[in-house]
């Protein structure tokens, strides 16, 4: 057996996992349909083949952009029809029963009058158990997802935008309603800054953008500050070979927060973005906010900030962060995340990987991985679920 060594059977426990997906005009995918079960997923195939766009189609089962973090219309395949739009519907089974899950790009008329140019103003479309949503934000009630991929591992030296949407990521999963108060605050962010782009001062106008902002941004703080408070603890029970992890938020408002009530901190955002309106129209945003927040993490045992570790430390150091994350999720909502690990498993040493597969197992979650050598996942055995992708072809493995 290649790998290192086995890892124990998964315990049978409630589940957050997809057991039918049907893509259609996805990416390299004319159409397409596999049904996975409750195991571990392994994806299996040859660089090109189609296998992360697979996980991209999974991770548009919750809000957002996706793992790519594209726009609607990067996502159609190449070559379709103008307009033709895109769809990914799948079922899952969640703790609460089975939900039907449809997404896509609305289908538009390519002809229509400006040229036919495509547009960023394009809807995403979502449908749960057959009845339109009033937005994909609706989704975080059913589908609680992490993701790592290889473009992630520059996550701690890069900028503070990506830990960021890494970290509100995690937040989803114990607070859904975070992602429909993220969504209003950086709405009334873009709506202020084109007011003030414009020359618009206007008071009224801007005094209830500002409200909004300051009554959100500091509910968005605040829901992201309770979690990673909950995280570090996990953190600090860190598995096997991974390191523990020692997280923080940092930024103006989080400071706020540190040192009184939320009332208080909403007062102190809503005085700031009132008295900073001319340098920020100067600057094209606003200068104070959650916007600016970045997620702190130190290597704990080396108490060592996580840029200046090894890239091997440092993708340790992210897997300990979602592994630790399913924990809390699977004893607070009764099942882990789902776990999208795009070319992890690969990279890890056999202990490493080892130790990844047997947290995977012993949660229950259903982790979608990608590799080239079928062999890394031989420690799994009969515990996941292995679909072989050639040329955008699935065939089960």
């Amino acid at each position: 057996m290649n790998g290192g060594a086995s890892v124990p059977a998964a315990p049978l426990t409630p589940a957050l996992a997809v057991r039918r997906m049907t893509l259609t005009r996805f990416r390299g995918y004319e159409s397409a349909r596999l049904e996975p079960d409750r195991r571990p997923v392994a994806l299996i195939g040859p660089n090109g083949a189609g296998k992360t766009n697979l996980l991209e189609a999974v991770s548009f089962l919750a809000p957002g952009r996706g793992l790519r973090g594209a726009r609607l219309a990067e996502v159609e395949r190449l070559g379709s029809a103008p307009g033709a739009g895109w769809a990914v519907a799948a079922t899952l089974d969640t703790p609460l029963g089975p939900v039907e899950i449809g997404t896509g790009r609305e289908p538009h008329d390519g002809n229509r009058q400006g040229g036919g140019r495509t547009s960023d103003r394009d809807r995403r479309l979502v449908r749960i158990d057959g009845h339109p949503a009033k937005g994909q934000t609706a989704l975080a009630d059913h589908v609680a997802m992490v993701w790592l991929t290889p473009q992630m591992d520059r996550l701690f030296i890069e900028g503070s935008s990506g830990r960021r949407r890494f970290l509100d990521r995690l937040v989803f999963g114990f607070d859904p309603a975070h992602a429909g108060r993220l969504s209003r605050y950086e709405h009334a962010l873009r709506e202020r800054a084109r007011l003030l782009r414009d020359g618009r001062f206007d008071e009224g106008w801007l005094g209830a953008l500002e409200d909004q902002m300051a009554t959100t941004g500091i509910a968005v703080a605040a829901a992201r500050r309770e979690v990673v408070q909950r995280l570090r603890a996990a953190c600090a029970r860190s598995v096997g070979p991974f390191p523990g992890a020692d997280l923080a938020v940092a930024g103006t408002v989080e400071r706020w927060l540190d040192e009184g009530p939320a009332l208080a901190a909403e007062d102190m955002l809503r005085d700031s973005l009132r008295s900073g309106r001319r340098a920020d129209a100067d600057a094209g945003g606003a200068t104070v906010g959650p916007h600016k927040s970045d997620l702190a993490v130190r290597h704990a045992p080396k108490d060592m900030p996580a840029a200046f570790c090894s890239t091997g430390e440092q993708k340790a150091l992210l897997i300990a962060i979602v592994l630790a994350n399913a924990r809390l999720l699977a004893a607070e909502r009764g099942a882990a995340p789902i776990l999208l690990l795009d070319e992890v498993a690969a990279h890890l040493d056999p202990d490493r990987r080892a130790a990844l597969f047997g947290e995977i197992l012993a949660l229950g979650a259903q982790a979608w991985m990608t590799g080239t050598d079928e062999g890394v996942f031989d420690p799994l055995g009969e515990d996941a679920r292995r679909f072989r992708i050639e040329d955008a072809h699935i065939r089960p493995g």
